[in-house]
């Protein structure tokens, strides 16, 4: 079986290699979870002061400076890092092009690893790192958040259980301004792939996640900024009848907020989310029924993805919620839609 723990409710060791706005959010999060101990954290760029690491903006909340727990060590280099006896998970939050060789680095060093999306820039890469992680004796997962994010869970849930009939339409929609943080590496479309990489694959993998794998997609999308699809619309063609969309942009003008939302259509009702409703972010509407406002728990997709690693961990059970291959799929898809968006046709999956 792989595991390096034994089951049991002991504290996993982790370390962050990257403190830009997504460490420093995943270092937030694991501060509330007891079952997680930061021992070590990493970047070639940024350096702690006096244990505080300064804070970054990014497209959901501005990151504040954050003050690293007494002892934790500083590694410059990863590498330092990933020879850390004490660290048992390895959390990479570090520009794209960096998440294959740093994986299948912590892989070899046999640490369990967390990495941010995309799994890889290019589908050769994901499957090359696939390939590792079914080799390995510890664990990957790609940390795709929508999957454990408070009203997605819930849709994912309500569409297995049928409980409203089956899906006649859905649209999914992720759309912000253009990074103001780490422009550098986000407006390279080589390095980060676009708003359809970094951005948009999270609707990517959500959609195969609850409806299964499409049999092709269509795209419509251009490049505004990075030379690579900063904005998607993506048409997937089900086994089903269902109408199924995704939005992706970061070309949004000014000030406008970034949002995240859904709309779908059930036989027997319609349920919307949409991030910036506030108290309204999930309403449910039904024929002859007033509009519900479902509740949803004080917590986000980011630390309820951690505490699931953390557990598999305790527990010595690899993640089923969403695997490497899972991490593969999503790029394969996004492939896809980027070959449409440049041939304009059709690309059968």
């Amino acid at each position: 079986m792989k595991s390096s723990t034994q089951s049991g409710a002991h504290r996993v060791n982790v370390g962050v290699v990257g403190l830009g706005f997504m460490g420093l959010t995943h270092l937030r999060a694991y501060a509330d979870l007891p079952e997680a101990s930061i021992v070590a954290v990493s970047d070639a760029y940024k350096r702690p002061v006096r244990g505080r690491i300064p804070g970054v903006s990014g497209n959901l909340r501005a990151a504040d400076a954050w003050l690293l727990p007494e002892g934790t060590r500083f590694y410059e280099d990863a590498a330092g890092l990933l020879a850390d006896p004490e660290v048992e998970l390895v959390d990479l939050c570090v520009p794209t092009p960096l998440h294959a060789p740093l994986a299948l680095a912590a892989l070899r060093a046999g640490k369990h690893v967390l990495c941010e999306k995309p799994l890889a820039r290019t589908v050769a890469e994901a499957r090359r790192l696939v390939r590792a992680a079914e080799q390995a004796a510890t664990w990957l997962m790609p940390a795709m958040c929508m999957r454990f994010w408070p009203g997605w869970s819930w849709l994912a849930e309500t569409i297995r259980r049928g409980t409203y009939g089956r899906v006649l339409a859905a649209r999914f929609r992720r759309v912000s301004g253009p990074p103001v943080w780490s422009r550098a590496t986000y407006l390279k479309g080589d390095a980060s792939g676009g708003a359809l990489l970094d951005l948009h694959i999270h609707d990517v993998d959500f959609v195969r996640y609850c409806f299964g794998p499409p049999r092709a997609v269509f795209a419509r999308g251009f490049t505004r900024f990075s030379g690579a699809i900063d904005h998607v619309v993506a048409q997937y063609i089900m086994e089903d009848d269902a109408v199924i969309a995704a939005e992706g942009s970061w070309i949004m003008s000014g000030d406008y907020p970034f949002q995240m939302s859904y709309t779908v259509n059930f036989e027997k009702a319609t349920a919307e989310f949409n991030l910036i409703q506030g108290r309204n972010t999930l309403r449910l509407f039904r024929d002859g029924r007033s509009v519900t406002s479902i509740e949803l728990p004080e917590t986000d997709g980011y630390k309820e993805e951690l505490r699931y690693m953390l557990a598999c961990i305790q527990q010595g059970r690899p993640p089923q919620v969403v695997t490497a291959e899972d991490g593969l799929r999503a790029v394969e898809i996004c492939a896809a839609e980027e070959k449409s968006v440049r041939t304009g046709r059709i690309v059968r999956l």
